[in-house]
């Protein structure tokens, strides 16, 4: 398992709210539902992305062209930069006017279909996922997305857009299931491209996989976490001494093996954490701990609550729970 697969092995959609909204201009759209992630992209007409902040840049998307963006701030998307909100979406995705009038209902256009009955010939169609909690293995990669990642049109992406364009508002056995899966394969599509483009900005674990020394080692320790892994074994499987390893691996991941080890087991035991019939003693075992009391020592330490407490806290909306990423927008070439 490369670096890239244990990272998405996390963010598997479970009921995502999908949309497709037929826009007339001039049309504006403010997003306030805190969700940790969308995917964002245009069947028909074009988009502008107009993230909050400072230092925050207009984006202007084609049909084809797909992007991630990452929350939980809010966010506008436009059919010009100009153009004054006009409705905003709650936490509860309910649509509501400036004036504060409901509009979830009265512009239902089917299913999860939504915006102008009567559109132009102009209309925009814009179709959305919206990831509503990933896991926590997924919220390594998250904290190290810019705000906007988008990735332009291309071949693969259009299959992928044409597929999802015509099950949306289909109600099929297992609908639910088919569209999850779309729309993770459109959000994976980007993020393989991230770690190579040109200034992405991605994290130097990230982009390890391909190193010749830190990328096997990697692959180890994600495909066999509960191993009782030392540097010594480590980079004899990987055919470097230890010195050389440890050295690599440090300059490479920005942490020791050892580190990088410890937050990866405790990764994967917060997201086992959520699974309602896991012990703290199973997850123990699972992620190579040798006791509940072990994990739940260096749970504790390193994430400041004990497994229990993290579940308790996890049985409620985490959508807002995301640590400020890097900001920024990277398009992808």
């Amino acid at each position: 398992m490369d670096t890239l697969t244990g990272l998405l092995e996390g963010p598997k959609a479970r009921g995502a709210f999908l949309l497709k909204s037929v826009l007339d201009p001039p049309w504006s759209v403010r997003i306030e539902d805190r969700a940790p992630l969308s995917v964002v992209t245009m069947v028909h007409g074009t988009a502008w992305l107009l993230p909050e902040g400072q230092d925050a840049e207009p984006v202007r998307i084609g049909p084809g062209d797909v992007a991630v963006v990452r929350g939980p701030e809010p966010y506008r998307v436009a059919d010009s930069p100009e153009t004054p909100v006009q409705i905003t979406v709650g936490p509860d995705q309910r649509c509501s006017t400036q004036a504060g009038e409901d509009v979830s209902d009265s512009m239902a256009l089917g299913v999860r279909t939504w915006g102008a009955a009567s559109p132009g010939a102009g209309a925009a169609v814009m179709l959305s996922g919206t990831y509503q909690a990933p896991s926590e293995i997924g919220r390594r990669l998250l904290d190290a997305l810019p705000t906007i990642l988008v990735r332009p049109a291309g071949a693969a992406a259009a299959t992928l857009i044409a597929l999802l364009a015509s099950e949306i508002s289909r109600e099929e056995p297992g609908q639910e299931v088919v569209l999850d899966r779309l729309l993770d394969l459109l959000l994976i599509g980007v993020l393989r491209a991230w770690p190579t483009a040109a200034g992405s900005g991605a994290p130097a674990w990230y982009r390890a996989g391909g190193d010749p020394v830190v990328g096997p080692a990697l692959r180890l320790l994600h495909e066999n976490p509960a191993h009782g892994w030392t540097v010594e074994e480590l980079a004899l499987r990987v055919g470097v001494s230890r010195a050389s390893l440890a050295r690599r691996f440090t300059e490479v991941v920005g942490e020791p093996p050892a580190g990088y080890l410890t937050g990866w087991r405790l990764a994967l035991a917060a997201d086992l954490l959520r699974e309602p019939d896991a012990t703290v003693a199973t997850v123990a075992r699972r992620v190579g701990y040798g006791s509940a009391f072990a994990l739940s020592t260096a749970f504790k330490r390193v994430r400041g609550v004990s497994p229990r407490e993290f579940r308790a806290g996890a049985s409620g909306p985490v959508t807002g729970a995301l640590a400020p990423g890097p900001g920024g927008t990277v398009i992808l070439t």
